[in-house]
């Protein structure tokens, strides 16, 4: 199926920026720390104003994503609380990824062609 993209954007309550940038750093190392095979890009930015922050993702597939968000587990509901979420997956993500993040409204980009 090849690699798969994410594109996390949340739109974080007001006053919860400073919780969500804690959460953020603890979500980074479990990530370095049990990803290393599967996350190939996992790179946090934030607006000028730090409202709002977008996580750029790259998994080996479909599997690498399920496993990224088992690893969050409780970190995720952490951020979900403190913010709004709009998830976009790019690729060709399994029947059983988009089961299991059908709930978050994820919009969906299938690839088109690319160098």
């Amino acid at each position: 199926m090849g690699n798969l993209q994410l594109t996390a954007r949340f739109l974080i309550h007001e006053g919860k920026e400073e919780e969500f940038k804690n959460i953020a750093v603890q979500c980074m190392n479990v990530v370095k720390e049990k990803e290393k095979d599967s996350t190939f890009q996992y790179d946090w930015y934030f607006n000028e104003s730090g409202n709002e922050c977008v996580v750029r993702e790259t998994y080996a597939d479909s599997n690498g994503l399920l496993t990224h968000i088992g690893n969050l587990g409780e970190l995720l509901g952490g951020l979900l609380q403190i913010s709004d979420f709009l998830p976009e997956i790019y690729g060709s993500p399994s029947e059983e990824l988009m089961n299991a993040v059908g709930g978050m409204n994820p919009k969906l980009y299938s690839f088109y062609q690319g160098i």
